[in-house]
């Protein structure tokens, strides 16, 4: 019998058929444009204001040290708090730092120091935020269809990655820096409308009358009980340590290495949206990966030998292309692992387990980009980003191994 276009949707995607999580992706989507047009302006804002790798990495920080220091907080308070609530009350806050960089950038009041203070701002928003929409994807989607709706949240992150870089390009090139982080800050409007549309669900009971500090705990002592969910999580760390900084400097690549100027930077940030778009995708369509530990082994291998290519190579087309590689690995990697970990976890450590997840996903990052663009200040951008790459795939093989 011939399937109809629903009927093909519902069975290869159905986290999409599920009423709340069909909102949350819609909202989702539409504002992760706008982010990308702000993460993209923002990184060009820094470096035609220093011309220096090294604030670029400064910028790595302000974003994503907030979020090793109040993750854990976050989760806490995910497995104690109404997450629908918590996330409104997150994503009317990322508006304020939008609105704060287009006045900024709009009436040329151009101090770097003001521009990273309001990037640490966003960063503490963003590491009470994190743990909450991760672990909230099981409530709003079903167990059953977590894979695919993890998968379905990268296509989002990763479509919008494609959109919003190239489209920052052309707005900065005719309108000025300023319209990128007006249109970020009008983005939030529909994500707040639809999260008010989700039901209702209440306050979740983890940890309901524990202290904070010992929920914390509770949650550090749930992974270190859980010897392949802490070297997947180590792995994570590795990978955002010595890999996922090299994207603060991709403005230096496109100014110094290829001269294409900020629309070539966003075709290159494109390229990896691309590659993560198509992961994505694969793995939606899938529905599930029965050998999840093996998909990730072959991925996460992947991810550091595509990055290492991309810098020694010279050719810009070709550059685009190693670029989406690295994208679809590091995708591929990230959302079955994500997927792995949270349907391995009770339902009342889930949002601490997320926590220790994201302060680890995103909290070593800033200590990689400062150690890159310390490095990129001394023997130069390639260089530095070969080593931290070859590092980045010593410490995979490493502890690859103990998931076993």
């Amino acid at each position: 019998m011939k399937l109809n276009d629903g009927q093909v949707i519902g069975q290869r995607f159905p986290a999409l058929y599920v009423r709340d999580y069909r909102l949350f992706f819609i909202g989702q989507t539409i504002s992760l444009v706008g982010t990308w047009m702000q993460q993209t302006a923002l990184g060009w804002l820094v470096y035609s204001i220093t011309k220096s790798s090294f604030y670029l990495g400064l910028l790595g920080m302000a974003l994503s040290l907030p979020v090793l220091f109040f993750s854990l907080f976050g989760g806490v308070f995910a497995d104690r708090f109404n997450k629908r609530n918590l996330l409104i009350a997150t994503q009317a806050s990322s508006i304020i730092p939008a609105i704060v960089l287009a006045l900024l950038t709009g009436f040329h009041c151009l101090n770097v120091w003001a521009i990273l203070c309001v990037a640490a701002f966003l960063g503490t928003v963003n590491s009470l935020d994190i743990p909450v929409r991760q672990s909230y994807m099981i409530e709003i989607s079903g167990r059953e269809n977590l894979l695919n709706a993890v998968a379905l949240n990268s296509t989002s992150f990763h479509g919008a990655r494609v959109l919003g870089p190239s489209i920052a390009g052309m707005i900065i090139s005719l309108y000025g820096m300023s319209a990128c982080f007006y249109i970020n800050a009008v983005s939030f409007i529909p994500v707040i409308y639809l999260l008010f549309r989700i039901s209702n669900r209440g306050k979740p009971k983890g940890g309901a009358y524990e202290g904070v500090f010992t929920g914390i705990k509770g949650g550090i002592d749930f992974i270190l009980g859980h010897r392949r969910i802490l070297f997947i999580i180590i792995t994570i760390s590795i990978f955002s340590l010595f890999g996922i900084p090299y994207a603060q400097f991709m403005p230096i690549f496109a100014d110094k290495v290829y001269g294409v100027g900020a629309i070539g930077l966003g075709y290159m940030m494109s390229s990896v949206g691309a590659g993560s778009v198509l992961a994505g995708v694969i793995i939606a369509f899938r529905r599930d990966i029965k050998n999840k530990l093996l998909f990730m082994s072959v991925t996460g291998f992947l991810f550091p030998v595509s990055l290492l290519a991309f810098t020694i190579i010279n050719n810009y087309h070709l550059a685009l292309v190693f670029l989406s590689l690295v994208g679809f690995n590091l995708v591929g990697f990230l959302a079955t692992a994500n997927s792995y970990i949270q349907l391995e976890v009770p339902d009342e450590f889930r949002g601490r387990v997320m926590s220790v997840y994201a302060a680890m996903f995103l909290g070593t990052v800033p200590f990689g980009a400062v150690l890159a663009g310390t490095l990129g200040q001394t023997i130069g951008i390639r260089p530095t980003i070969l080593s931290t790459a070859a590092a980045c795939l010593a410490g995979f093989t490493v502890f690859q191994k103990k998931w076993k």
